[in-house]
């Protein structure tokens, strides 16, 4: 299958974009190209993406994120994480299902997250020996920072209902409704709206997020690819995941 699946309305005021369930680097090439062309759409008031099947992400390519490969793999990452903040349409995330590690740091770069009630998100990055420098720059901003500090730390799963009650999440819909849902919500806040209105609010309301994220993330991307990937135990986790045993952790 396609590592993306791309939709425009007739009208062009919506774009939707259908995910495989991992994330890997010519996913992640797709989406930021795909992105490119509708920014200059002048009638664009809504991207969404979507997984393309029962789960939104299971999370990144555990096998791209191995030393030699993570170097290429993680800046072309945050170069759709910088996308997502520039895009100069509103943008959201339908989740179903799992959301995980990468999947997980996709949402936060949408604008709105809308959940089904049996969706689960979680960054277990840090039983891989690892951490998610796109959540970890996202995440305090988007839902505080002690419930960053716990959902990076401890790598534990929370439910939609969690996030909805930390902010995080805009909308739960029950299983099934989450489609006409969102329907409903455009209709309601972006249908009737000007796109140029819409394209200056987003950059408005986006703008401390953007230079957060445009300070840090550079700074954590080198934590992770300078420092990170040079200690034995980040070696061990992502070889102990693709061997399918416990890892062996060294401590340095």
């Amino acid at each position: 299958m396609n590592p993306i699946q791309v939709s425009l309305t007739e009208d062009q005021s919506r774009a939707a974009f259908r995910l495989s369930h991992i994330i890997t680097a010519d996913m992640v090439a797709a989406l930021t190209q795909a992105l490119e062309p509708l920014a200059d759409s002048p009638h664009l008031k809504l991207v969404t993406i979507e997984g393309a099947g029962p789960d939104f992400s299971f999370g990144a390519s555990v096998p791209e994120h191995a030393p030699g490969e993570i170097d290429r793999v993680l800046p072309a990452m945050h170069a759709l994480i910088y996308a997502l903040l520039d895009f100069p349409a509103v943008t959201a995330a339908i989740v179903r299902g799992r959301c995980l590690g990468g999947g997980f740091e996709l949402a936060l770069a949408c604008d709105f997250v809308f959940a089904e009630r049996d969706a689960t998100f979680g960054l277990p990055e840090i039983a891989l020996g690892v951490f998610p420098p796109a959540a970890s720059a996202l995440l305090p901003a988007r839902a505080g920072s002690a419930r960053a500090t716990s959902a990076i730390l401890s790598g534990a799963v929370r439910s939609a209902d969690e996030w909805f009650r930390a902010g995080l999440v805009e909308q739960v819909s029950e299983a099934g409704a989450i489609a006409a849902d969102v329907d409903r919500w455009f209709e309601q806040h972006l249908r009737n709206r000007s796109a140029a209105a819409l394209r200056h609010a987003t950059a408005a309301a986006r703008l401390g997020l953007r230079r957060h994220v445009g300070e840090i993330l550079p700074e954590l991307e080198r934590l992770y690819l300078s420092d990170l990937m040079g200690t034995a135990d980040a070696a061990e986790g992502i070889a102990a995941f693709l061997a399918k045993r416990a890892p062996r952790w060294a401590d340095r």
